[in-house]
């Protein structure tokens, strides 16, 4: 007997994958320029091309409470399976405390599935990402058993190189008895003021369940090298007493595209 959640499953990728087919057109392309899920905290609505792996890195210097840590190297690797459609995992980043007292170790890793709903010029881009945080990270840096997220990255492009986009996040934490669950929100602000150079500030407010919310003002910017080579720097700074002090973060990315015969 055939298991029905097992059907309803294959049902729905298959209705998913005639829906991306159907404006495959508007779709990403190799022969766009890079889009990231970084520097800002906010990712990018826009999914990497079909047959295309993208490599997303960084490294962040950050304070709270009178202790410093640093961060690395924030991987996150991103392949098109399908028009309008990737698949993702972030891997462990490691935390290292540096000064005063705090701990160290790595976090989990978190696979995801990211569908670009609206990929039509001159409209407002979202994608639907969904992912879990499976338990293999340290329980002092990652927390408790398997955390699933549901995310709705947008953006919208205004005019003579202004962008404005935002992003809102809830994670579940079943076996966090404190904070069950954790919601985000995101906004940005961009200004493209060369052809391969942009600005961007953005507001993040983490808000726990239960517990006091969390919020930052990042800013930082993006230079392409290349098409697909991208590095990063952001500046951010908390907004509250439950914030970090500050974080400072550079990255470099790239994309190695047809790897699928098309």
């Amino acid at each position: 007997m055939i298991n029905l959640d097992v059907c309803s499953c294959l049902l729905a990728i298959s209705v998913l994958l005639i829906v991306t087919d159907a404006h495959a057109d508007t779709c990403p392309q190799s022969s766009d320029e890079i889009a990231t899920d970084r520097p800002d905290v906010t990712n990018s609505s826009i999914v990497v091309p079909l047959g295309s792996l993208q490599n997303e890195n960084g490294v962040n210097v950050s304070a709270r409470d009178g202790r410093q840590s640093v961060d690395g190297t924030n991987s996150r690797w991103r392949l098109g399976i399908a028009p309008c459609l990737e698949v993702l995992v972030d891997l462990p980043t490691y935390f290292a405390n540096v000064h005063g007292a705090g701990v160290s170790g790595f976090t989990d890793v978190s696979p995801a599935i990211k569908w670009q709903i609206s990929p039509v010029p001159g409209k407002i881009d979202l994608s639907i990402v969904t992912g879990v945080a499976s338990p293999t990270g340290s329980v002092a840096i990652a927390g408790r058993g398997a955390q699933p997220y549901l995310q709705l990255p947008w953006s919208y492009e205004l005019h003579d190189g202004w962008g404005i986009s935002g992003m809102l996040t809830e994670f579940f934490r079943p076996d966090d008895f404190a904070t069950r669950s954790l919601s985000e929100a995101t906004f940005v602000l961009e200004k493209k003021l060369a052809e391969r150079f942009s600005l961007f500030t953005e507001y993040v407010g983490d808000y726990p369940q239960g517990s006091i919310s969390s919020q930052l003002w990042n800013s930082g910017g993006v230079f392409h090298l290349t098409r697909t080579q991208q590095i990063d720097f952001h500046f951010a700074v908390g907004l509250n007493h439950s914030s970090p002090s500050y974080i400072v973060g550079l990255g470099y990315s790239f994309r190695v595209d047809g790897l699928f015969r098309q």
